[in-house]
């Protein structure tokens, strides 16, 4: 269904695309500095999740409305910076609490809170409908049949591609604050930075002109 020409240049468009840091990548860094390594690995596998529903609303025509609708486009858009700001204020707010969610017995963060935000941001995230709305849909070849399939395929590999990208990012990011967080002090002005860098890229999710 799929030859192997397909499957070498999407994956290679993919990685041109992932291994650049966007949206995706900063949120799971920050979401790692501010609450650590299951926080981190359960945002990764959300915004996977968000990227492939992503993939899937295109090969029911979503993604094509979003690429030719502005008015779509800024929607999706300005929702998913609005959630970033509101994720990395809250993050600056509770800064100080950090100390306390690492101390021994403290029960942990939210996994199923932590999911969701990502799958937020993967389904938001204008990256993601870049390569899944304007790239994907290059490397399908309508003549072998069955469409709807190779682009689920396809984009199942991409989206391994970014979970494997996220996770090490988050676990580089985690070790960061494992070091930092010896000092209580630190550990708040590392909780206020992955907030910051929260915030700051909604804001740039938000100004920045439309792309594709």
């Amino acid at each position: 269904m799929v030859n192997l020409d397909q499957l070498l240049g999407f994956t290679i468009a993919s990685l041109v695309l992932i291994v650049i840091p966007g949206p995706g990548v900063l949120f799971v860094v920050g979401r790692a500095l501010a609450h650590g390594r299951r926080t981190a690995m359960m945002t990764a596998a959300g915004h996977a999740t968000g990227n492939y529903l992503v993939a899937a609303c295109v090969c029911v025509g979503l993604g094509t409305l979003l690429q030719r609708s502005e008015t779509a486009f800024t929607v999706v858009k300005v929702a998913g910076a609005g959630y970033l700001v509101f994720l990395g204020a809250q993050a600056i707010r509770h800064r100080r609490s950090l100390a306390a969610a690492m101390a021994p017995g403290a029960a942990p963060s939210s996994g199923g809170r932590a999911l969701r935000d990502g799958l937020i941001v993967g389904v938001t995230n204008p990256k993601t409908f870049i390569l899944f709305g304007a790239i994907l849909p290059q490397f399908v070849s309508r003549g072998a049949g069955d469409v709807p399939g190779q682009m689920l395929l396809l984009a199942l590999v991409s989206v391994c591609l970014g979970l494997i990208s996220d996770s090490a990012w988050g676990l580089a990011a985690t070790g960061a604050r494992a070091w930092l967080a010896r000092s209580p002090r630190r550990l708040a002005l590392v909780g206020g930075a992955g907030g910051l860098a929260m915030m700051t890229v909604g804001v740039t999710i938000a100004v920045t002109g439309r792309k594709g």
